[in-house]
């Protein structure tokens, strides 16, 4: 008498064939993970319909690429932070703002272009290192709390800001405001200055997808830079720290240092990323703009894998890929379908609920962070 098929294989196997099939959606799910398994279908979904309206698929193709370099290197930022132990850095306004100076900066000084552009960065992380030192310094004080105290501080620094742009001493005339003649502008053009000047450097087309060769070009520089450093003795005793602070005393880490140095290198590329994000905007937004710009950047690295107290780079790109191509084909495709310009409303739907989704999802997948 012989054995069925299904039979055969339990006994060539070792287990039941009616576990195979769940075992191999099991394997999938721990190593993509359910948010970017969602996410990412959702994404192709919407391609998809973007297609059958008429939507040009190369602009929805650059428009995604475009967002995903702008805003990579603030969700890169999130990485040391998480790693360090301080856990999302919703203080990252604080390291906006450093870069926010470091562009005013520069334009004050007479430097355009290229030399503008690396002069702000040169600024606005100096200056971001400093503030995050002082930062993690505070975060020290309360550990335990550091997303809800984060998020205070930055808005605090925002505000203290509103008041300082008003005070500060710029008079380049394309800077302060024309009535009165003192004060910085909300919103002041790159055009003639360093606006795009990363977008258009090399960059080339294929049929109509453009690639920004040089705003990606950094975001990888700095992904590269900040994965070597993961692998020097620094940076592996700064994510020993975050991810088990009992041992890593006991292997002789000062945490707190640790801490402050994750908290400081979060900070300074904060304001490296919107250096990046205000080229290839075209504007340097002041005031408020910084407000909210935290909560994007943790969505999207949380999407991409990471947890509250584990994180790498590739959930950093992963996360900034999928979420800014959410946003990019959302808009349109929802526009096309209602008919009336609802774009700002369906990216408040669309960023927020990704927040939501982000912060209460489940863990990411144990291969993304690797």
């Amino acid at each position: 008498m012989s054995l069925d098929g299904d039979k055969q294989k339990e006994v060539d196997s070792g287990e039941p064939a009616s576990r195979n099939g769940p075992g191999m959606m099991s394997r999938i799910l721990n190593t993509v993970g359910l948010p970017r398994l969602t996410v990412g279908g959702f994404v192709v979904v919407l391609f998809v319909l973007g297609r059958i309206m008429g939507l040009p698929l190369t602009n929805l193709l650059t428009n995604s690429i475009s967002r995903f370099g702008m805003n990579a290197v603030m969700v890169l930022a999130m990485v040391p932070g998480i790693q360090c132990g301080i856990g999302p850095n919703f203080g990252l306004p604080i390291g906006l703002l450093a870069g926010l100076i470091g562009m005013v900066s520069a334009l004050e000084l007479g430097f355009i272009g290229f030399e503008g552009l690396m002069l702000s960065m040169a600024i606005g992380a100096g200056l971001g290192a400093l503030l995050g030192i002082g930062y993690g310094l505070f975060l020290n004080k309360v550990k335990g709390q550091e997303m809800m105290v984060g998020t205070y501080a930055g808005f605090a620094a925002v505000s203290l800001m509103c008041i300082s742009w008003l005070m500060l001493p710029f008079k380049n005339p394309e800077l302060i405001w024309v009535l009165g003649g003192k004060g910085l502008r909300m919103t002041i053009s790159l055009k003639d200055t360093f606006g795009h000047a990363l977008d258009k450097f090399w960059n080339f087309q294929i049929g109509g997808f453009v690639v920004p060769t040089g705003l990606l070009g950094v975001v990888f520089i700095l992904a590269a830079a900040y994965k070597l450093f993961e692998m020097t003795k620094l940076g592996m005793a700064m994510d020993l720290a975050g991810q088990n602070e009992r041992f890593a005393r006991a292997a002789g880490v000062d945490c707190d240092r640790m801490r402050v140095v994750g908290t400081a290198i979060s900070t300074a590329l904060g304001a490296i990323g919107i250096i990046v994000y205000a080229q290839s905007y075209g504007f340097i937004q002041l005031y408020t703009a910084p407000l909210l710009m935290a909560f994007p950047a943790v969505a999207s690295v949380l999407i991409g894998g990471a947890t509250p107290s584990e994180a790498s780079v590739s959930n950093a790109m992963v996360g900034a890929l999928l979420f800014q191509s959410l946003l990019a084909t959302t808009v349109p495709v929802a526009q096309t379908v209602v008919g009336g310009d609802i774009s700002e409303i369906v990216r408040l739907i669309v960023s927020n609920g990704m927040v939501l989704y982000a912060l209460t999802r489940g863990h990411g997948g144990e291969a993304a962070n690797g």
